[in-house]
């Protein structure tokens, strides 16, 4: 059943203006209303029909017809330009260690407010989330809260441990506009911003919201291409994602693989996975966790921790911090 909505005026769309300019003349502060992400496509809709417009935010490049949603259900053409149409929909919200995210070298010991919405970029069939991941608007509850809403319920909980907000449960970054609107405000009031990001993300965008994150997890589903081809995605471009926070010196960087029996467990794989991420810094946490049969990857048995320990063992020869996770 849907949520309903909350009470106010609709939200405004201001065009693709800079973020200087967003921020003065107060849009983001502004919590009837939001900004359009930047339009950071390459593409010149050639080929296209005048009416569709081209979503900047991932390699899929959905053109769109106007009230067409994406492929990741998150998105919608409205007014000549794909908005985030999850802006501020609630799905998830928890008060999580940080190591659960996981991150095991930030901040340890403290909590941090996770919140998810709804949709995602890729089709993993063994999507962990696949409840709110794969959902659109009408599939899945949902609350809406705005940004300053978000941030203030988040400075609340400093006493309980909460050092910030984590986003996180589904894939964030196709609500980029919601994640750097509510991450500025974030900074504003203190808090420490956390990403968890299946890190397949266009270079413009994820050039606007880097600097606004303080820890990010990116999912390093396999390393080869068969691997992304399997989940509709493209290895080189996570490569890129990590390489530009791995260089972002205000963001703690980890990575994680989910070790899948038959798909993504050779020795060769992991070790080629770890000598590369050690190529851009050998101090970055690298977790293997074990899969379970989930959502529509039910042909395969669990993964044996002791592969999980024997591929972390590999993983070691290159990487200084390497971590088992569900063993």
């Amino acid at each position: 059943m849907r949520a309903a909505k909350a009470s106010g005026p609709p939200l405004r769309y201001y065009g693709n203006e800079t973020a200087e300019a967003d921020e003065k003349r107060g849009a983001v502060e502004d919590t009837e209303g939001r900004v359009a992400a930047q339009d950071f496509s390459r593409e010149e809709s050639r080929g296209l029909s005048a009416d569709r417009a081209v979503c900047p935010i991932c390699p899929h490049a959905c053109a769109l017809a106007e009230g067409q949603t994406g492929l990741c259900r998150a998105r919608v053409a409205e007014g000549g330009q794909v908005m985030d149409a999850n802006y501020g929909r609630i799905t998830s919200l928890a008060l999580d260690p940080i190591e659960k995210k996981p991150l095991a070298r930030f901040r340890p010991g403290s909590k941090v407010l996770s919140v998810g919405s709804y949709g995602c970029n890729l089709r993993c069939p063994f999507c962990q989330n696949a409840s709110i991941a794969c959902a659109g608007e009408s599939d899945v509850s949902w609350r809406e809260i705005a940004p300053v809403e978000l941030v203030e319920l988040a400075v609340s909980l400093a006493s309980e441990g909460n050092i910030g907000l984590a986003f996180t449960y589904n894939e964030p970054l196709v609500g980029l506009e919601f994640v750097r609107d509510t991450a500025r405000l974030a900074h504003v009031r203190g808090l420490a911003n956390v990403l968890v990001s299946n890190g397949y993300v266009n270079d413009g965008p994820l050039h606007e919201v880097a600097p606004l994150i303080d820890a990010a997890n990116i999912d390093l589903k396999g390393f080869t291409q068969s691997f992304y081809d399997l989940v509709g995605g493209d290895l080189d471009i996570v490569k890129h994602t990590i390489e530009v926070l791995a260089a972002t010196p205000t963001c703690h960087l980890e990575v994680t693989t989910l070790v899948i029996p038959g798909l993504n467990d050779s020795d060769q794989e992991i070790a080629e996975a770890a000598q590369w991420l050690a190529s851009l810094n050998p101090s970055i946490p690298y977790h293997l966790t074990r899969f379970f049969p989930c959502h529509r990857l039910t042909d395969r048995p669990a993964t044996p921790p002791e592969t999980v320990h024997h591929l972390a063992d590999i993983a070691r020869r290159y990487l200084k911090y390497v971590y088992v996770g569900n063993c």
